[in-house]
C-alpha cells in the first residue's frame, strides 16, 4: 500500500537542510556537488564494460545514491591476488552489478518519489578527504567480502555519526560457504566502525518499513543465480531466511541498514528482464524508496 503518492518537495527541502546541519555540524555542506556530474568518475567492473550513460546524465539535480568503493579480502585495490579473464586487474567486489543496477535503481526512484534524483551513480572512496560527506546515502554491495582498514572504519563511523546513511546488501549465510564466512567477514569490519553498537533486527512496525510504502509483509529477494538454479537463496541452509537488520544512533535512528540473505542489487539490475519475477523487483524498489525517504526525513 502506498502511503503517499509523491514525496513532497517541501519535505525534501527540509530533509536536505537537515543534512546540511548534521553532516557538517554547522560547516557549509557542498551539497551542490550532488548536482555536478563533472564529479563523476567511472571504474572498471566485474560484470560490465563501457556501459552506456543515461542520455540526461549531465543534468543537475539535488540527490543521488552513492556506491562505496572498498578494499576487499582478495587484495583490491592495492594488491589484488588475481586478474580478470582478459588479464586486466581485478575490479573489486564493490563493483558487483555496477553500474547497471545503480542506473536502473535511480530511474525507479525518480518514478516512485519526487526526490530530484540524478540518473547516474556516484562512486565514493573512504580516502580521508571530505568528499564522502557530500553524499548523504552510501550503498555497499557484497560486504561479505569487504575488508575495511582502521582508517576506513574511522571515516565511515564519522560519516554515520554526522547523519549519513549506509545501506548494504548481497551477502549470505552465517556458516562458511565455499570457504568464505560472509557474515563473519562483514561483522569483523563493521565492529571496527562501531565496536560499541549492536546489530539488531528491524521490527515490522518500524517507520522505515512504512515511510512511503507499507511493507509489513516481506520476502526473500533472490539474485540472478535463480535463472540457472531455480533457487532463491545462496550460501546453503543458513542463507535461506532473509534478515532485515540495522545499527541505530543514540536517538534510535537507523544509520546502517543491513540486507542479509537477499540480493536487492540483482533485483534492480535485472528488473527489465522478463525472467526476473515482478514481485521481487517491486519489493526491491519499494525497500529502496522507503529507506531513502526514511533517511531524508529522520
Amino acid at each position: 500500500m502506498l502511503r503517499s503518492q509523491f514525496f513532497d518537495r517541501t519535505c525534501a527541502a527540509h530533509a536536505f537542510s537537515r543534512h546540511l546541519r548534521l553532516l557538517f555540524r554547522g560547516d557549509p555542506l557542498r551539497l551542490g556537488r550532488a548536482s555536478r556530474p563533472e564529479t563523476l568518475q567511472e571504474y572498471p567492473a566485474i560484470e560490465y564494460e563501457n556501459f552506456p550513460k543515461p542520455p540526461d546524465w549531465e543534468q543537475k539535480t539535488e540527490w543521488v545514491r552513492a556506491r562505496l568503493r572498498y578494499p576487499d579480502i582478495y587484495g583490491y585495490p592495492d594488491h589484488p591476488r588475481f586478474v580478470n579473464r582478459d588479464g586486466s586487474p581485478f575490479a573489486g567486489y564493490w563493483t558487483m552489478d555496477y553500474p547497471r543496477s545503480d542506473r536502473h535503481l535511480l530511474a525507479g526512484i525518480r518514478r516512485l518519489t519526487r526526490i530530484d534524483t540524478r540518473s547516474i551513480e556516484q562512486v565514493v572512496t573512504l580516502d580521508g578527504t571530505d568528499d564522502v560527506y557530500n553524499w548523504p546515502v552510501l550503498y555497499g554491495v557484497e560486504v561479505g567480502h569487504w575488508q575495511l582498514r582502521d582508517e576506513d572504519a574511522k571515516q565511515l563511523r564519522e560519516y554515520l555519526l554526522r547523519g549519513g546513511f549506509f545501506m548494504c546488501d548481497d551477502f549470505h549465510g552465517t556458516a562458511p560457504y565455499r570457504g568464505v564466512p560472509e557474515w563473519e567477514i562483514f561483522t569483523e569490519s563493521m565492529s571496527k566502525v562501531f565496536p560499541d553498537r549492536k546489530i539488531e533486527d528491524i521490527p515490522d512496525n518500524d517507520p522505515i518499513f512504512h515511510t512511503l510504502f507499507d511493507l509489513q509483509d516481506r520476502f526473500q529477494v533472490p539474485g540472478a543465480q535463480f535463472f540457472d538454479t531455480g533457487i532463491t537463496y545462496e550460501a546453503g541452509d543458513t542463507g535461506k531466511v532473509p534478515h532485515w537488520r540495522c545499527i541505530r544512533d543514540d536517538k534510535g535512528r537507523i544509520m546502517v541498514a543491513i540486507c542479509h540473505n537477499m540480493d536487492l542489487g540483482d533485483a534492480w539490475e535485472w528488473a527489465d528482464d522478463p525472467r526476473y519475477a515482478e514481485k521481487w523487483a517491486s519489493l526491491a524498489y519499494r525497500i529502496a524508496a522507503n529507506y531513502f525517504v526514511y533517511d531524508l526525513t529522520h
